[in-house]
């Protein structure tokens, strides 16, 4: 990729990460920052490093590979927070969240050493790049960090967090940008435990998807869905590939498919770009990187990106042991890429299978041929010339490389399913036998229990059988104890007796 060309990415391989090269200075390497593309631009702010929030605006241009930092102005009327502390310019902050509405960039809540009971609305105008805080009405919720930010129309969904205190919440606030009025939510059935540095989407403008995320001591790899008309929560199963536990990570969607990059769990990142697809919820891993690559990071950013009519996912930051500033661009490859045009309608599809079948028959310059579909289709009639058959010959040529490209990725998926099943198998088998053995020092405890149950029993009638030989010993003793006494009192009289006659000898 040649930094000179503004038509690099038409380079760009699909479903692969790619570095882009950056020949000027790059802004300072962080994480937990907040970005978004707006018009080839990506726009990136504030953010974390060793401990110290930032507060510069920086914008990459898409075209010339370029970084600029934007200068910001503060508006004459500047508004005051929520909480009445005047505003002073974009603080350092981190954990926050950007959204583009009409000509402005919105960011909301996050960390700061600004102290702020609710949660601030900040705004930068990208036209003059005045920036400011906008004064919100109603319920404003608490102030917090890692929380997901999602535009439905013209409302703004929040859930989740942590607050100053280190409170994890999962409430669902909802900021009307027409009127910027905040409204708490009542949701039904069971919401997902308090969470933070999750990801959120948005399925055909009604279902908020909630992923992953962390509490002080779990990391999460859940996925749950509100309807935003009933207010109610659900847990669907997931289909395909396992989703780690990971917090931190970043997802975009493009279409019905939401792509989900890097996080990590506190010991190692994920190095692996998952694509849910939202319609059937079914999980893929659409690549991987290595585990100390900057994709394998906590708090990076992606943003989706349109160059040229063309669909690209362009990530940012984050830190796996080491802070990150290199941008990464994927070109996904989507659903109308997969097939030729010619199946891509039901009448174009039989006509491709009629010349097709025509071709085997015969070889003549032109061919008529008449296709009767069901009654769903009308009488085709297709006349080609040799040179219109080649081209038609040659989209079935590439519709069977994809299909065979297809079905070699499934034999590997069988063959690789297979070879967990063998595992599974294998686990199994030596669990039955742990189990067995158990089972079998189980029945020689039993046995031995048995016999110790009989030698007390046996012992108990014993004691039984003694219990007339202690009464008899009791008397016996009681008797002794008589005789005994008896035999002091003889003694005792005949020592008074020989007393009285040694007395007489002695008178």
């Amino acid at each position: 990729m040649g930094t000179d060309n503004q038509n690099w990415h038409l380079n760009v391989s699909f479903d692969q990460w790619v570095a882009v090269p950056v020949p000027g200075p790059r802004p300072a390497a962080r994480y937990k920052h907040a970005a978004t593309v707006v018009d080839e631009k990506l726009y990136i702010s504030g953010g974390s490093r060793n401990g110290r929030y930032l507060s510069d605006v920086q914008a990459f241009d898409l075209k010339s590979l370029t970084w600029s930092t934007v200068k910001l102005k503060l508006e004459s009327n500047a508004v005051k927070m929520n909480d009445g502390i005047k505003f002073e310019g974009l603080p350092a902050i981190a954990g926050h969240s950007m959204i583009k509405w009409e000509n402005k960039l919105l960011l909301l809540a996050g960390h700061s050493k600004h102290v702020s009971d609710g949660v601030t609305v900040r705004f930068i105008d990208l036209e003059t790049h005045n920036c400011g805080v906008i004064e919100t009405y109603g319920k404003v919720p608490v102030a917090r960090g890692g929380q997901s930010v999602t535009l439905v129309g013209s409302k703004l969904v929040m859930f989740g967090g942590e607050d100053r205190n280190r409170r994890l919440l999962n409430d669902v606030r909802i900021l009307d940008l027409e009127t910027m009025t905040w409204s708490s939510v009542e949701t039904t059935q069971t919401p997902p435990a308090p969470r933070f540095d999750h990801a959120a989407a948005l399925h055909t403008e009604r279902y908020l998807l909630i992923s992953g995320g962390c509490s002080h001591s779990v990391f999460f790899s859940d996925l749950h869905v509100l309807d935003l008309e009933t207010m109610q929560w659900s847990q669907p199963q997931i289909h395909g590939d396992l989703m780690r536990p990971r917090a931190g990570h970043a997802g975009v969607t493009l279409d019905e498919n939401w792509y989900i990059v890097g996080g990590g769990d506190n010991r190692s990142g994920a190095p692996d770009t998952l694509l849910l697809d939202m319609s059937k919820l079914a999980v893929s891993v659409l690549t991987s990187v290595k585990g100390r690559e900057p994709l394998a990071s906590e708090g990076l950013s992606v943003s989706s990106a349109v160059l040229d009519t063309k669909k690209f996912l362009v990530a940012f930051g984050g830190y796996n042991g080491k802070y990150n500033n290199e941008v990464f661009v994927m070109r996904p490859k989507l659903k109308d890429n997969l097939l030729p045009k010619i199946f891509q309608s039901p009448a174009a599809a039989a006509a491709a299978a009629s010349v097709t079948a025509a071709y085997a028959l015969t070889k003549s310059e032109k061919l008529d041929l008449t296709e009767r579909e069901d009654s769903n289709f009308k009488v085709i009639q297709v006349d080609h010339s040799q040179q219109d058959l080649s081209v038609e010959i040659s989209s079935i040529r590439e519709e069977k490389r994809l299909l065979e490209l297809s079905l070699k990725e499934v034999r590997s998926e069988n063959s690789s399913l297979k070879a967990k099943i063998e595992e599974i198998n294998g686990t199994h088998a030596e669990l039955s036998k742990e189990l067995q053995s158990v089972q079998g020092q189980l029945v020689d405890e039993r046995s031995r229990c048995a016999k110790l149950e009989a030698l007390i029993a046996e012992l108990q009638k014993n004691l039984e059988s003694l219990q007339p030989v202690e009464e008899e010993v009791q008397i016996l003793r009681k008797q002794k104890d008589e005789f005994e006494r008896e035999m002091e009192l003889a003694a005792a009289s005949a020592q008074r007796q020989n007393s009285g006659v040694w007395r007489w000898i002695a008178g």
